[in-house]
């Protein structure tokens, strides 16, 4: 089992989170942040330094694995990180809102810092 990201992170990408995996399994996307899956070695320290509790076990994803396919696919594609950055500028004002990743998600890869 892996850890995953899910919804809440999208427009908010916090990073409280990336600091404290020890093994750098963060993913950087312009307004979301990732999990690689094989590199995760599912020690949960990352799920509870989530302050929008978009962190959960993949044994709590949807039924078709959404977003393990998401999280999967796009730490393929986007910058590795293990410093905590700067959290987007507006995140405060998604907080709470439902379907972000439908409403909100780019593709585009985060700077990697």
């Amino acid at each position: 089992m892996t850890y995953i990201v899910t919804d809440p992170c999208v427009k908010c990408k916090l990073m409280d989170c990336v600091e404290v995996c020890p093994v750098d399994c963060f993913y950087e996307g312009e307004n979301f942040l990732v999990i690689n899956p094989d590199e995760c070695i599912d020690c949960g320290v990352c799920e509870p330094e989530c302050p929008v509790d978009a962190i959960k076990p993949q044994s709590e994803d949807e039924a078709d694995g959404r977003w393990l396919k998401v999280n999967t696919a796009y730490s393929r594609v986007w910058p590795n990180i293990n410093v905590r950055g700067r959290p987007l500028a507006d995140s405060d004002a998604y907080r709470g809102q439902a379907d972000k990743f439908n409403r909100f998600f780019s593709e585009a890869p985060g700077d990697g810092s």
